[in-house]
């Protein structure tokens, strides 16, 4: 986001659309928060092992087992705006939570 900073707020619009929201702050500013989704799959590898007695003697046998874990995660991001005549010129952001940047 740090990008859009001088930028016209139809910038990220044109990237991702109409904001989710938008907030007219007490200061004259103005934010602009998107919301993004994301979800996949993400892998999960557990090991085991066995002892097992066989012709030769004892041996240890080893296992890999991966799972596939669903997940999903809701991200908001936030510009905030300066009004420039008929414009909001985007002047900082607000940096999203630990998992979404």
């Amino acid at each position: 986001m740090e990008g859009y900073v001088g930028k016209s707020v139809s910038e990220p619009m044109l990237d991702y659309g109409r904001p989710a929201e938008v907030y007219d702050l007490p200061n004259g500013q103005r934010a602009f928060q998107w919301e993004m989704q994301s979800s996949g799959v993400m892998p999960v590898n557990s090991y085991g092992s066995a002892n097992v007695y066989g012709s030769g003697g004892w041996a240890t046998a080893t296992t890999t087992q991966t799972n596939y874990v669903p997940y999903s995660q809701s991200c908001r991001y936030t510009l905030i705006g300066e009004r420039d005549g008929n414009d909001w010129i985007i002047v900082s952001f607000r940096k999203p939570t630990l998992g979404c940047e």
